[in-house]
């Protein structure tokens, strides 16, 4: 596990395709590789990339590594029955065209059990509303890395709110200039700072662990 968690933290894609074939053979549970093996490595590479110790290039590549180990994976844990935790819809907000953060934080979601509908960039907020309601989603998840296309997330709140649909999902917002106060301002019911934060965010967000701090919402 710990040679698969270092291959994808490096980026080595073929290594982490072929030792999670072997570790598969050799008896280990597909959530043992997943936990132990994949989001392991991954977790380090949220830090390295928050902490500025790597960049964009280097987690496209331990991205390519996740998803070789995961092809492998999410069959088996499908087959299984596994129940998911939850389900969450992601977009990076009308406007904007950047997606590495997201889909980061996608990648973390679906390892750690959440299924999850990613609309892409440049999303308009009938597109947010239209896949919440088709997928019956809990969770929305909207991010932004540019200062301008900021408040379209919160024209995408107030869109759900015209259309007497706040109650249904719980929304956190995430992006490179976001804050706390940002996210309190458009009425969100919580911000994450990386992907790690969404992830545990979500958790909280469906009930599945209790907040240490209470997640604002702004009614």
């Amino acid at each position: 596990m710990q040679q698969i968690s270092y291959d994808l933290i490096v980026g080595n894609h073929l290594e982490v395709d072929r030792l999670t074939i072997q570790a598969l053979e050799e008896g280990f549970a597909a959530n043992t590789i997943l936990d132990d093996g994949l989001i392991a490595g991954m977790a380090i590479v949220g830090i390295k990339f928050r902490d500025n110790v790597i960049f964009v290039p280097e987690v496209l590549v331990a991205a390519r590594a996740m998803k070789a180990g995961m092809a492998h994976v999410e069959p088996i844990l499908s087959e299984s029955g596994i129940q998911p935790v939850g389900t969450v819809v992601m977009g990076t907000v009308k406007g904007d065209l950047h997606d590495i953060g997201k889909n980061l934080c996608i990648m973390m979601l679906r390892g750690a059990g959440f299924i999850v509908h990613d609309l892409g960039v440049d999303t308009a907020p009938d597109e947010f509303i239209d896949a919440v309601v088709e997928h019956e989603a809990e969770v929305l998840g909207m991010s932004a890395l540019l200062t301008t296309t900021m408040p379209n997330m919160g024209r995408t709140i107030d869109a759900f709110e015209e259309n007497g649909l706040r109650d249904i999902v719980k929304i956190m917002v995430g992006g490179a200039p976001l804050t706390q106060e940002f996210a309190d301002d458009f009425g969100a019911d919580g911000y994450g700072k990386d992907a790690m934060d969404c992830v545990e965010l979500a958790k909280r967000l469906v009930g599945l662990q209790e907040a240490e701090e209470p997640v604002p919402v702004v009614s």
